[in-house]
């Protein structure tokens, strides 16, 4: 091994572990809060218009960061909003009201989203049209197990006390180690191009339709999890297994998932995963809360319904023209932001409404309609002319930079941007 791919290596190790840590500080701070305000008595749509304000955060941060980015650069936006989010995270337990819990739950989405590009962008670096699957294989890994992991983290202390929010904001504070002692120097950063949604929803409106309701469904079930079991009567540890259960199917059936939709298309790949996803959210619904039975719908349910995003995005990725996979991507993310905003919104409005099952009505009901309108396209259109698939790559649903280099659209493929230019048009 060279010396140039020894330290590609040891930086890309490096990212992977902030990314840990980072996850690990989220998935505890998402579950701990959900727990804590049902002990301080909040209603159900408090607490969900709680969980709404991170992706709102989330959302703005992921618009805005990309711009202080180009003009300090990434090791700076790191380690400012690392700061912010660590003090956010400890002010959850000094500051114990909705409104200030809006306004924390706003900046902590923001700051992640920024801590997210940052890490991304830097890992954009040690990424290439070889080694790009197996890359963003680990990267899942890590990003969707460190969620899960930090909601297992509940079981570990008392959420009315502020030894665990000290834990989250510590977590998130140790992602700045690896990336400030990085051997690797940050890499340049471009703009992408403004957002084209028209020209995307006239070439693949699946997967417009999929990333708005997944990100729907994904944010109510990772939101409103510890609501849902903290309102059924689950223990403090079984909370914390339960809520942790989804993102660790999502890890494990990401891969598979994708593989197949490879031979058998996009399209029918999401019709099989989101019938499959409602149906085990529709039979959740009439399970003992008590029971094994629980545990295992919840962890085939986020095993089905966290990789729909990537095959929506890969289906609007194979039908644009070559170059526009920035566009794609970027539009993806902001209509899964949009999604993700009203998730909590409405699974709190149905648990208020229908009892805490109306959290698996939400969820089930959303990969039902995404089923539903692609069995719909494929009947409306049952084959795609002149598209060539590009391979499978798996993403979290709010990723960001990486998902620049699915056509080689990165820093790595400016030449081929170049080339690419008079070719973009829709089809």
């Amino acid at each position: 091994m060279t010396t140039t791919a020894r330290r590609t290596l040891v930086a890309a190790w490096g990212l992977f572990v902030a990314v840990l840590f980072l996850m690990l500080g989220r998935g505890l701070v998402g579950v701990l809060l959900g727990v804590r305000a049902e002990f301080e008595g909040f209603s159900t749509t408090t607490t969900g218009i709680i969980m709404a304000s991170y992706f709102v955060g989330f959302l703005v941060g992921s618009q805005v960061t990309p711009r202080m980015m180009a003009r300090v650069g990434h090791i700076r936006v790191f380690s400012g909003l690392a700061s912010l989010v660590a003090v956010a995270a400890l002010a959850h337990a000094l500051w114990v009201a909705p409104a200030p819990w809006v306004l924390l739950r706003l900046l902590f989405g923001f700051c992640m989203a920024g801590l997210i590009v940052v890490t991304e962008s830097w890992l954009n670096e040690s990424v290439t049209n070889d080694n790009r699957g197996r890359v963003m294989g680990i990267y899942m890994v890590f990003s969707m197990g460190g969620i899960g992991l930090g909601q297992l983290m509940l079981g570990g202390g008392d959420p009315s006390e502020m030894t665990l929010f000290l834990v989250a904001g510590a977590l998130v504070s140790l992602a700045v180690v690896p990336i400030s002692l990085s051997i690797g120097s940050a890499p340049e950063f471009t703009l992408p191009p403004k957002l084209r949604a028209r020209e995307i929803w006239k070439a693949a409106p699946l997967g417009i339709v999929a990333a708005l309701l997944t990100g729907m469904a994904n944010a109510a079930l990772l939101a409103m999890a510890a609501v849902y079991a903290t309102q059924l009567g689950m223990s403090l540890g079984r909370t914390a297994l339960f809520a942790g259960t989804a993102a660790f199917g999502a890890v494990l059936l990401q891969w598979p998932i994708g593989r197949v939709s490879d031979i058998v298309g996009r399209r029918r790949m999401i019709v099989i995963v989101s019938a499959s996803a409602a149906a085990v959210g529709f039979t959740a619904a009439g399970l003992d809360p008590e029971s094994p039975a629980i545990l295992f719908a919840m962890f085939l349910f986020g095993g089905l319904s966290f990789p729909v995003y990537s095959l929506a995005l890969s289906h609007v990725i194979d039908v644009l023209p070559a170059g526009q996979a920035v566009t794609a991507s970027a539009t993806n993310i902001f209509v899964t932001g949009v999604g993700a905003i009203l998730g909590p919104l409405i699974a709190a409005a149905a648990m208020t409404a229908y009892g805490p099952d109306g959290l698996w009505w939400t969820v089930a009901g959303a990969q039902a309609i995404i089923g539903l309108f692609a069995i719909f396209r494929l009947i409306r259109r049952p084959v795609i002319e002149g598209i060539t698939p590009e391979p499978y790559v798996p993403v979290p649903a709010r990723s960001t930079i990486l998902l620049r280099l699915t056509r080689g659209d990165g820093k790595r493929g400016k030449e081929s941007e170049k080339e690419k230019e008079g070719d973009d048009r829709p089809q």
